[in-house]
């Protein structure tokens, strides 16, 4: 059976979209360049689930054309908190190094599959939302990281070979969390839509001690904005 080719589009992206507040200015960013998107969600057995509902709200503030939420449970695999729930997510402080909630491969793992989404799709950009400045330490965050990926991009897909390859954009990469915050208000993307915890209440609520919780609400007092975060307490 013969299969169609895939048409490039220039103006079409793919965005990796967590639900989080980091992936939404990315994915606004994208819009605001005049991108048309496609959102990709990764549902992989996380503890705070909340966040899948957090992106389908953003996918429609960002009025994506499609948006698919794909099932792969990571938590098959455990060694992290966020998949592993008999270990507890620290919640004594931003972490030096590396923290317990680093899920292992998980951005070489969801970049590989945005990228077949993009290739697939005729997509010619990926956005994503990391940033090395106020981040946890994980690894698959630095520039360093991504640069590498592009190149691997280049080398093991059929649009790169053929000299077509798909960008990878990783615009806040270099931004703190004020300034991910100030662009969030910028873009007129209402950041209490968006999801951070790693621990989620029962009630759904952000716990407001664990890493990202605390990083983002510096970020808000930083940035000198309210924060609309609903947190159960307060670090």
């Amino acid at each position: 059976m013969s299969t169609s080719p895939v048409i490039l589009d220039e103006t079409l992206a793919v965005v990796l979209l967590s639900g989080g507040l980091d992936s939404m200015v990315a994915g606004g960013l994208a819009r605001e360049a005049g991108d048309r998107l496609v959102a990709l969600t990764i549902d992989y057995g996380q503890r705070h689930r909340i966040e899948i509902e957090a992106a389908r709200r953003v996918a429609a503030a960002l009025d994506v054309e499609r948006h698919i939420e794909l099932p792969i449970d990571l938590s098959a695999f455990g060694g992290s908190s966020l998949t592993q729930l008999d270990l507890a997510v620290r919640k004594d402080g931003v972490e030096e190094g590396i923290p317990n909630t680093y899920v292992p491969g998980r951005n070489i793992v969801f970049l590989a599959l945005t990228l077949s989404l993009a290739e697939a799709s005729g997509a010619r950009r990926i956005y994503i939302g990391v940033n090395s400045l106020d981040y946890s330490g994980y690894p698959d965050c630095r520039p360093d990281f991504i640069a590498a990926f592009q190149h691997m991009a280049a080398l093991g897909t059929k649009s790169g070979v053929e000299g077509r390859g798909v960008r990878i954009c990783a615009p806040l990469q270099y931004m703190t969390k004020a300034d991910i915050a100030k662009e969030a208000a910028r873009l007129g993307l209402d950041a209490g839509m968006s999801w951070s915890c790693y621990d989620p209440t029962p009630e759904g609520l952000h716990c407001g001690h664990c890493d990202s919780c605390r990083l983002r609400s510096k970020g808000f007092e930083e940035a000198g904005l309210a924060d609309p975060t609903r947190y159960a307490a307060r670090s």
